[in-house]
C-alpha cells in the first residue's frame, strides 16, 4: 500500500514495526525515532521557553532530557525503532515502569520521572504512551522471575530485587566467572517480582549494544547539527592528546 495523509492510520500501527500518531496536542517524543511525518509539525528540544511549562509539570526525569523532543503542531507522525515491535499502552490512573530506551512517546497527562532501578522510566497518571520490544509482549503475573534482558516493565508493582542463582555461582565454572568478572550466561541473574500488578516480557532476551562505540553509533540519527559540531569537536580534542 501506497500511504497519504488521508489513509494514514490515526493512532495505531502501520505494521508491527511502526506507529501512526495522529497530532492535535503536545506529545514527548524519543529523539531520533521519527521516520516520516504529514502536516505542520514542530520537534523541540525540553528546556526551551515554549516546553518550559510541560516540562516542570509532566517531565521528572534530568538524565533522560536530552533523549527527548516536543512534537506540537497538526499531523502526522509515524515512528519507528530499528525494526523492534511497537505497542500502544493506555494507562488509567497508573504508575507503570518501563525499560527507559524503549519509550518512544507520550502524552503530557502522564508524569515522566526516573525510576530507582538504573535504566528504567516510570509513567504516572492517566494517559497513552509508546514503546518499542523485541518481539510481542507477554504479560505475565507475579510472583515471577524474569531475564533481566528480557524484561520491558511492569505496572502497579514495587520495585523488584534481583536473584541470584546461587547453585551456578558456587559451581566451578560460575566461580570462575564471578572471580574474573566474567559470566557464560546472564540466566543466573533474574529479576524477581512479587506482589499484585503485571509483568511486561518481551519475546526476545536481546540486550542494548554492548560496547560505547555502538550506543553513540545508534544515537547519531537523532543529534541536531549542533550536537555533531560538538561531538566532532570533542573526537578531535581527544585525538590532539593522544
Amino acid at each position: 500500500m501506497i500511504y497519504n495523509f488521508n489513509n494514514l492510520p490515526s493512532n495505531d500501527n502501520l505494521n508491527d514495526y511502526s506507529y501512526s500518531i495522529a497530532v492535535t496536542k503536545e506529545m514527548f517524543i524519543r529523539r531520533g525515532k521519527m521516520i516520516a511525518y504529514y502536516g505542520n509539525l514542530k520537534f523541540e528540544a525540553l528546556g526551551s521557553s515554549i516546553s518550559a511549562t510541560l516540562v516542570r509539570s509532566a517531565f521528572n526525569a534530568p538524565s533522560y532530557v536530552s533523549d527527548f523532543v516536543i512534537v506540537t503542531g497538526q499531523g502526522k507522525l509515524i515512528l519507528g525503532d530499528n525494526a523492534r515491535n511497537i505497542a500502544a499502552y493506555n494507562l488509567e490512573d497508573g504508575n507503570l515502569t518501563v525499560k527507559s530506551s524503549r519509550v518512544l512517546a507520550f502524552e503530557p497527562t502522564l508524569i515522566c520521572q526516573e525510576c530507582t532501578l538504573p535504566g528504567y522510566l516510570t509513567l504516572l497518571g492517566t494517559g497513552t504512551f509508546l514503546a518499542s520490544s523485541n518481539g510481542p509482549v507477554h504479560f505475565m503475573e507475579p510472583p515471577v522471575r524474569v531475564d533481566e534482558q528480557a524484561l520491558l516493565g511492569w505496572v502497579d508493582l514495587p520495585c523488584p530485587s534481583y536473584y541470584y542463582d546461587y547453585q551456578y555461582v558456587q559451581g566451578v565454572i560460575g566461580a570462575i566467572g564471578a572471580g574474573l568478572g566474567i559470566t557464560s550466561s546472564q540466566e543466573e541473574k533474574q529479576v524477581n517480582f512479587v506482589g499484585q500488578g503485571t509483568v511486561l516480557v518481551q519475546s526476545s532476551e536481546l540486550g542494548e549494544p554492548s560496547s560505547a562505540l555502538q550506543r553513540v553509533l545508534m544515537n547519531i540519527p537523532g543529534l541536531s547539527s549542533l550536537d555533531l559540531e560538538n561531538v566532532l569537536g570533542s573526537i578531535n580534542s581527544r585525538l590532539g592528546r593522544q
